[in-house]
């Protein structure tokens, strides 16, 4: 491995590569072969953080979800590097319907954050990925029906029982991460270390995320982990400003979720900002998130070897001052910060 710079995720002991790797797409976009190949390449150029969801990808039809978790313990298993990675994955979702070996109806649904399902979903999982433990278990959203000392306690049984190592939440609020954090004080419970939030120069949420999200994690030491850094592809530049669409899973998506003048300002100064460093447009709005406070490790996805290398040219880029303040101009994020405050 390549000896680069690993960034401490939050007050933990874990240390991760700068790009983690999301594997959403496979068994979606990207065959196992393909899958592989990237995850071959994303080893050897040092990266050490893999995330992955138990319900990749249950929106394929007759898929019952794990897939992901499956090719990515099969890879660890054939490459023998299980201890040199950082393997997350999440708990939440929907499994498969609900029933019992007799077909007969539960009332309990194979989703949510109760002990139950908990303790289920960890087992499936290290069976996918054939491993006795998980580095970072997320929650992957909330659960109103649930009490968070049920989640906590259950997630505190996994770490102490050595099934997982840490524990993490995903899509929580600034209110709802407090909560977690003090019931895990009250409770004398694991903390979470983590975060994974969506965040980009693009993100809907993003005003809210720096004004609320952000400083409770700089305060309590939780590592951000985000993913769509890349704003679902936008930010890559491969979109312009009236043109036909490329073709892209998420090309109509974008087409009528994104694209705005202000996001192609956006775009268009990535663009100049990357040009003048001899970068790509999609490494300097991952370069622009590394130098955001509490950043670990953005999580990226990548349907090819070339694309993820080409991203991960990010690692060498440092944006300056200036480089920061034409992007920021150009996002409106200043403006915007201006209006919150008033």
């Amino acid at each position: 491995m390549v000896n680069t710079i690993y960034r401490r995720l939050g007050h933990s002991g874990l240390h991760l590569f700068p790009i983690g790797l999301g594997s959403m797409q496979f068994g979606w976009t990207a065959d196992e072969a393909t899958s592989v190949g990237i995850m071959d390449a994303y080893y050897q150029a040092g990266g050490n953080f893999i995330d992955t969801a138990d319900v990749y990808t249950t929106w394929t039809p007759g898929n019952p979800g794990g897939v992901s978790e499956e090719i990515i313990g099969r890879w660890m298993k054939a490459r023998g590097n299980r201890d040199d990675l950082v393997v997350a994955t999440k708990v939440r979702g929907g499994m498969g319907g609900m029933g019992n070996s007799q077909g007969r109806k539960t009332v309990h649904q194979r989703e949510g954050l109760s002990r139950r399902w908990i303790m289920k979903a960890c087992e499936d999982s290290l069976r996918r990925l054939q491993t006795d433990y998980i580095d970072l278990y997320q929650v992957h959203y909330i659960d109103n029906q649930t009490p968070i000392e049920e989640t906590l306690s259950a997630l505190t049984d996994l770490v102490r029982r050595g099934h997982v190592r840490y524990i993490g939440c995903s899509n929580y609020s600034a209110w709802r991460l407090m909560q977690a954090l003090w019931t895990s004080d009250r409770r004398n419970l694991e903390h979470f270390v983590s975060i994974q939030p969506e965040y980009s120069l693009l993100s809907p949420t993003r005003a809210n995320f720096e004004r609320e999200l952000m400083p409770v994690c700089v305060e309590y030491g939780v590592g951000i982990v985000p993913w769509s850094p890349l704003g679902g592809g936008m930010l890559t530049g491969k979109y312009r400003r009236g043109e036909p669409l490329p073709e892209s899973v998420r090309a109509d998506e974008n087409s009528r979720r994104r694209f705005s003048d202000q996001n192609f300002d956006v775009v268009e100064t990535l663009g100049r900002v990357a040009e003048a460093h001899d970068a790509k447009t999609a490494q300097v709005a991952l370069a622009w998130l590394l130098q955001q406070p509490a950043m670990t490790a953005p999580i990226i996805g990548a349907n090819s070897v070339a694309q993820l290398q080409e991203l991960l040219g990010v690692i060498d880029l440092k944006l300056t001052p200036d480089d920061l303040a034409e992007i920021s101009k150009a996002s409106d994020w200043e403006r915007a910060r201006t209006e919150l405050e008033t």
